[in-house]
């Protein structure tokens, strides 16, 4: 009888149920869109069509580097939105940052130097 080859995230997370959000394949294994909703609930956000867009742009950032770097996110972002104002138009949507909040309803870990209120700014 032959085995059923197994993905890593099969490996790594025995039992889990692997239905990836076609709109999100990049979203890490325990993400969905509800834990992105219910994070943006607890901060007073509705999540628009713009934040599931850069929810999108983040894991997808984030599947592509293995040690993101804040100061290229902050330029992918702007580049992403650029039509729409960049960053400043980000920090509409996301007054936590961009980066910093987008990364926690995205599911993902904020890269070093995100957290910085100052980054950015004219402090």
């Amino acid at each position: 009888m032959a085995t059923k080859t197994q993905t890593m995230s099969e490996i790594l997370n025995p039992g889990a149920i692997s239905a990836v959000d076609p709109d999100f394949p990049q979203a890490p294994i325990d993400w969905n869109r509800s834990i992105a909703e219910e994070a943006a609930r607890h901060d007073g956000i509705e999540l628009t069509a713009d934040h599931w867009r850069t929810l999108q742009a983040l894991q997808d950032y984030f599947a592509r580097h293995a040690r993101p770097n804040v100061r290229e996110l902050h330029d992918a972002l702007d580049e992403a939105f650029h039509a729409q104002g960049g960053l400043k138009y980000l920090y509409g949507l996301f007054p936590g940052g961009p980066v910093a909040q987008g990364c926690r309803f995205a599911g993902l870990t904020a890269p070093s130097g995100a957290l910085d209120k100052s980054f950015g700014s004219v402090q």
